[in-house]
């Protein structure tokens, strides 16, 4: 079934390339006329991936099942097939089925729902911890098991940007983090709610205000990877969001020796509100 599904998928990201005279993308960002979810660059965002494949052949399926028992229905039941109505008002065989089957329907997406959302809550073995605090309107992260490294992460504005650096996507530090490690990110806030929302990653994370939230993270591919705050948090919403660089270990290894030294110490935060504001 799943096969299925990613044909039709296929298929679909193939008349839209035919029909607007572009390639389908699937990338580490949001792209013009993407469709579906960007690519899977982690352990839980997979699994959505299939789920999300399994419920488009349910929906599908119900969808055709549907339709042909209307068109039946309009045939079968039309007036001038029927001069003389029926005058059945009920049957219990019907009523039986149109009750059970949808709640057979239900609990077939419910199984792998409540696995999914298990699954992707919480790592029982974490090999390392990220603490993600949402500011109005930036980022903090904290390296708890590198000692004292922290710093933040702001957007670059537009009038700063070098060639090839992407728009309301960029910041002067991103989130450094290794692949193929199961990585407990814990989530904080010092003023409102904010949500650190990743979708290549699936990770999607309010920080609450007094609140410890926790997700996990295992990345499977090297890259860099954007993400933006989806909770409406203020005037300057659109103006924070994420970036991750996922490392091979030994390239991770090295950087975190670097960040012992450039980050340990580092000044506390001045963010220009005003110069954000100028988009």
């Amino acid at each position: 079934m799943l096969e299925i599904a990613r044909m039709m998928q296929r298929l679909g990201f193939g008349l839209l390339a035919l029909l607007a005279g572009i390639a389908p993308v699937l990338a580490a960002e949001p792209k013009p006329w993407q469709l579906g979810f960007q690519e899977p660059a982690s352990l839980v965002q997979a699994r959505i991936h299939d789920f999300h494949d399994f419920l488009l052949v349910v929906i599908t399926l119900i969808t055709i099942f549907v339709l042909a028992l209307m068109v039946y229905i309009c045939v079968k039941f039309r007036q001038s097939a029927n001069p003389a109505p029926s005058k059945n008002a009920h049957n219990t065989t019907l009523e039986v089925l149109w009750t059970v089957i949808p709640v057979i329907i239900l609990v077939v997406i419910a199984v792998p729902s409540f696995k999914l959302l298990y699954y992707g809550d919480r790592t029982p073995n974490p090999d390392m911890t990220l603490k993600v605090v949402g500011h109005q309107w930036y980022w903090s992260y904290e390296y708890p098991d590198l000692g004292e490294v922290k710093f933040d992460s702001t957007l670059i504005a537009a009038a700063d940007l070098k060639p090839g650096q992407k728009r309301l996507l960029e910041v002067d530090q991103p989130v450094v983090l290794p692949i193929n490690t199961n990585i407990r990110i814990q989530f904080a806030s010092v003023d409102v709610m904010h949500s650190w929302f990743m979708p290549a990653l699936g990770v999607q994370v309010y920080t609450t205000p007094g609140r410890l939230n926790e997700g996990w993270v295992n990345i499977t591919k090297e890259g860099t990877y954007y993400g933006q705050c989806n909770q409406i948090c203020g005037v300057n919403h659109g103006f924070m969001p994420i970036k991750v660089q996922a490392l091979s270990k030994d390239a991770y290894a090295r950087w975190a020796e670097e960040a012992k030294k450039k980050f340990v110490h580092a000044p506390a935060p001045s963010t220009n509100f005003a110069q954000l504001q100028q988009r």
